[in-house]
């Protein structure tokens, strides 16, 4: 799976959360401060051309739908900076996140109870 720019993921996060809709949708949809919309019809060709959305026509409009899902997407991402970043050790990413205490002993707990039920 090919990686997005901080630019194409924010056009991503917003058609993962709107699941469809035309570029003035879209724009809409975006957070403060919102970018041209020119700028957005670019960052949506180019995520066309990487096979993140497609489109439906309806008359002169294209209507955009996200192929790959966000669940896929976040696999992904995770699974490439755990490899590039961690020797491919998802315990060495968990104890990057004790030490620089972005993850509590209340959430690592959480965790571990979830591991146990699986």
């Amino acid at each position: 799976m090919k990686t997005l720019t901080k630019a194409e993921e924010q056009v991503m996060q917003v058609l993962w959360k709107i699941e469809k809709g035309f570029l003035k949708d879209i724009v809409e949809a975006m957070p403060n401060p919102k970018p041209h919309s020119n700028t957005v019809a670019t960052l949506l060709k180019i995520l066309i051309d990487k096979k993140f959305v497609t489109t439906e026509t309806f008359g002169r409009m294209n209507e955009y739908h996200p192929v790959i899902s966000k669940a896929a997407y976040s696999k992904n991402t995770m699974s490439s900076l755990v490899k590039g970043y961690f020797g491919g050790s998802f315990s060495k990413a968990v104890s990057f996140l004790v030490e620089e205490n972005k993850l509590s002993v209340d959430e690592l707990e959480l965790l571990l109870q979830q591991l146990k039920k699986k």
